[in-house]
């Protein structure tokens, strides 16, 4: 069946307005939407890879370009977006390759430029690939670039002289003294040729470390975690190495958009967080980070934790370096460092699990029984909730809450030791997730399907009294009896005080009671025990809940965040950060909001959040600083809009405008010009007339915008009105006695050749001095 041209039509066109709204999911939703319809369309796949690049899938983004790039062998753009993406994935190789296709496509299309930039990416990441450097030593010959083509020669010379081919390296060396006979690295790499010395290996090109880094954890990355063949230990120092790559893959990224995006919202949230560390320290981290990983890679732990402290004491902090920091402190005797970083690192949920296992060890060396196998039923409790069914991962927690309160009155030395033996036995192997699975089945099975958690199979506890009261407090308030099942559970309490899901369904009575503020005190309570407790996933929870009783709780809302960010649940975290700042707007709180804003802006250039939400927040903020008659700040904000969405007719308008109060007309000139420009190249010819329009209507006294609008209403053959503006504005020149500035206004109309024209050349020649 053939595909429909006007449903394809219509997916894709909302799939390009979802993508210049950054609305990226939808986005992909319209284009896959699209490809049903055509499968092959070209255009349609690009366009679906790029989104899928933009919200990170990189592996799909990747097979999509890889199959255009199939489809049209003779498209270099699909190659170069294999490239780039294969670079970032880590897979160099692909990178190499796909670039030197694409550079060769380029070439064919006489597309010098975009050539040069693939060869370049190929020096970069391959420094000796002698095709690259010839193309590029040739191509810049014939561009009249010697010094560039010189360097070309010299870094082939030295390439083939390492391949033992002195022949060609002389040759090369003379091409580039040939070229440019004052050269000093040509005469220098003759001195060296004659003295029979190595010449200097190809330099690699700036910003071509990340990709390195990128590859070597590629090389160290395990399979999925269902299959990684890693303990949990492993897992997370693997996750952790990879996050610390891509993090250095940002930081080396030197494409101009990423380092107009770096500075553009570093300049509108100076002096907060990570983003406000000054070029030094950002190079050394940089730096640090590097030979951390090459370190890791190569198993040198010693060294690694000196530059993890070193990328620490720049500036840098994230929960993957306090892991791996923890973690190789660990190995040694410092156990009290190593402790400090696991606490950093233990409520992120990449991390909690190894956190939990590792503080349970380090424990156990210092003595600490007790508390060491408190940390290690915690372990357990996290991986038995990783595999159970995901709406019984719930229940399975708060099952071990009597546990593990058992635990803490546990006196008896020789039964903490067995515990921590038993659980250490059973999770840290690689295949710990098998062997939970085969304890839960070996588990007798429980009336009505009810499960248990695996602790029961370790430990003896004296926890079942508390379960059955609980599930006496159930039975209660289901029948309606709220009086008789909060005595019942208030009597539990009394023999398990700290079982967190206690308190939590006594809050739950207090709700049906009808008393909501005891029962929001109750649930702060509680979500504050969860947090100390390192429980992030339940405090949230808990928030959560609060926040939906009391929506204007701000200190919740403040906590719920805190959580959120600390569990890398970033989305959420800013979405929260959003309702919050729309609270503090709606007391009247403008200070409050737009600092709740430049925060969860910090959030969202610190982390892997949805680049969309930059647009949304900085509009807010602008608003606020228009109300507050900021306009300079209002002035930056805007700016970096501008940047990142150039079609936003209102953005422009408010810059032109503001810039207008500030007495910056020149500026003002600027901004409008640049907008003009952009509508022009896009041929909207009736937007653009009608933006001039509005700005002219709301700023009459404006000749520079008038002048505007009579410029492109004239291009686009509306002469009356064209003439009709300037005559505006020739009048008032007169009026205010600036002739010379009128005159200029007048010969700009004779030129436009208008059916009066006589009538504006008497009025020019009146208008000369001794004619008035």
């Amino acid at each position: 069946m053939p595909g429909r041209e006007d449903v394809f039509q219509k997916a894709m066109n909302e799939g390009h307005s979802a993508a210049w709204d950054q609305e990226w999911e939808k986005a992909i939703h319209s284009y896959r939407m699209a490809l049903q319809e055509f499968p092959d369309h070209p255009k349609a796949l690009n366009s679906l890879g790029l989104a899928l690049f933009q919200v990170g899938q990189f592996e799909e983004a990747l097979q999509t370009y890889q199959y255009v790039a199939k489809m049209a062998p003779n498209d270099p753009v699909s190659f170069e977006k294999v490239a780039q993406i294969s670079e970032r994935l880590g897979d160099l190789k692909m990178a190499v390759d796909a670039a030197m296709r694409s550079a060769d496509l380029y070439i064919n299309q006489r597309d010098v430029e975009k050539a040069i930039e693939n060869w370049v990416r190929v020096t970069t990441l391959n420094p000796d690939h002698a095709a690259a450097h010839s193309r590029l030593a040739l191509v810049h010959e014939k561009l009249g670039h010697p010094q560039q083509a010189v360097t070309e020669y010299l870094a082939i010379a030295s390439i083939f002289q390492r391949a033992g081919n002195g022949d060609k390296t002389q040759e090369m060396v003379n091409r580039a003294l040939q070229l440019l006979p004052g050269s000093a690295e040509a005469s220098q790499a003759q001195s060296l040729l004659q003295t029979g010395q190595l010449l200097p290996k190809p330099v690699r090109g700036k910003g071509g470390t990340g990709p390195i880094r990128m590859a070597q954890v590629k090389q160290l990355k395990s399979p999925k975690p269902t299959d990684s063949g890693l303990d949990p230990l492993m897992e997370a120092r693997q996750k952790a190495l990879s996050q610390l790559a891509e993090i250095l893959f940002e930081y080396s990224d030197e494409s101009p958009a990423a380092s107009q995006e770096r500075r553009g919202m570093a300049a509108i949230m100076r002096g907060t967080g990570q983003l406000a560390m000054q070029n030094a320290e950002q190079t050394k981290v940089v730096l640090h980070l590097g030979l951390a990983i090459d370190a890791l890679t190569r198993n040198q732990d010693a060294q690694a934790a000196e530059e993890l402290d070193r990328a620490l004491e720049a500036g840098f902090s994230h929960p993957s370096l306090y892991f791996l920091l923890g973690l190789l402190r660990s190995k040694s005797e410092r156990i009290e460092s190593a402790q400090r970083h696991i606490q950093h690192a233990v409520k992120h949920i990449d991390y909690n699990l190894a956190s939990r296992l590792l503080q349970g060890q380090l424990m156990n060396r210092k003595g600490q029984t007790r508390d060491a196998s408190i940390e290690y039923l915690e372990a357990l409790r996290l991986a038995d909730a990783m595999i159970v069914p995901a709406d019984q991962s719930d229940e399975i927690r708060q099952m071990y809450e009597p546990l593990i309160e058992a635990q803490q009155n546990q006196t008896d030395e020789e039964a903490c030791r067995r515990l921590c033996e038993n659980v250490n036995g059973l999770l840290v192997r690689s295949d710990w997730r098998d062997q939970l699975h085969k304890a839960r089945e070996q588990m007798p099975k429980q009336d009505g399907g009810t499960i248990m958690p695996i602790a029961d199979v370790l430990m003896q506890a004296q926890s079942s009294q508390v379960l059955e009261s609980i599930n006496r407090v159930h039975q209660l308030a289901r029948m309606g009896f709220l009086r008789p099942a909060m005595a019942e559970a208030f009597d539990a309490v009394q023999h398990a005080p700290t079982y967190l899901p206690l308190h939590n369904l006594i809050g739950e009575l207090l709700i049906q009671e009808g008393r909501s503020q005891e029962a929001i005190t109750k649930f702060s309570v509680v979500a504050h025990a969860y947090s100390v407790r390192g429980e992030v996933a339940q405090a949230t929870k808990i928030l959560r809940r609060v926040i939906q009783l009391a929506p204007m709780d701000l200190s919740a809302r403040n906590r719920l965040i805190d959580q959120l960010v600390a569990r890398g649940m970033v989305d959420d975290a800013i979405s929260e950060y959003l309702e919050l700042a729309e609270i503090h707007y709606r007391l009247a709180e403008l200070d409050m909001a737009r600092k709740t804003y430049t925060t969860a802006l910090r959030v969202v250039q610190q982390s892997n959040a949805d680049r969309g939400w930059n647009v949304h927040i900085l509009q807010r903020m602008a608003d606020i600083d228009l109300q507050r008659l900021n306009w300079k700040q209002a002035l930056r904000v805007f700016e970096q809009i501008r940047t990142l969405r150039p079609d936003d007719e209102s953005v422009r308008k408010n810059l032109v405008e503001l810039n207008l109060r500030l007495g910056q007309e020149s500026q003002a000139s600027t901004e409008l010009e640049g907008f003009v420009t952009y509508l022009e190249s896009k041929h909207q010819t009736e937007k653009l007339l009608k933006f001039l329009e509005e700005l002219v209507a709301e700023h009459e006294d404006q000749h520079m915008l008038r002048r505007s609008l009579a410029e492109h209403l004239h291009r686009a053959g509306r002469m009356p009105e064209a003439v009709a503006q300037l005559d505006i504005v020739g009048e008032a020149l007169l009026t205010s006695g600036r002739k010379k500035e009128a005159t200029e206004v007048i010969q700009r109309i004779i030129l436009m050749d208008p059916p009066n024209v006589e009538d504006y050349r008497q009025l020019l020649i009146q208008m000369q001095p001794g004619n008035s």
